[in-house]
């Protein structure tokens, strides 16, 4: 499991910022392509695939957002087990897409309001990788 850490930007590589700038001008329609963003910014666009899932900014008088996909089975109730969880620990569900199930699994993504969490995003994710039904969980994002 990743450890997360805050950091100030006064210790980190200016390229880290560069990379949340490079996705700022992204979300905001500033830019439409990966290309120009870096440009903008003064990265590669290798420097920004290698680092845009890794760092995040932090506010927290925001609403904190988490993002995770998980290959879970089929069975009948599969999805209220994972609901279920997700309210015991006071998350929020956000919006969710599920594939359609084939030899038995479909994939799973929540993108969770955990603002209110109990305990950390590692916590939740443990316990639902602990979940009989769950074959695969990755946490994609924290923001």
């Amino acid at each position: 499991m990743s450890k997360f850490y805050v950091v100030s930007t006064d210790i980190l590589p200016d390229v880290l910022e560069k990379v949340i700038e490079a996705r700022t001008l992204l979300q905001s329609g500033k830019v439409r392509r990966i290309s120009e963003a870096v440009k903008q910014v003064g990265i590669s666009r290798g420097t920004y695939y290698k680092y845009k899932d890794a760092v995040f900014t932090f506010d927290d008088s925001q609403t904190r957002k988490a993002v995770i996909t998980m290959v879970i089975s089929s069975a009948s109730g599969s999805l209220s087990q994972v609901m279920n969880l997700v309210a015991d620990e006071n998350a929020n569900v956000l919006a969710i897409n599920q594939t359609i199930p084939i030899n038995g699994i479909h994939t799973l993504s929540l993108t969770l309001d955990i603002t209110e969490l109990n305990g950390s995003i590692e916590s939740l994710i443990g316990k639902m990788d602990e979940l009989d039904i769950v074959d695969k969980i990755d946490l994609v994002a924290v923001e």
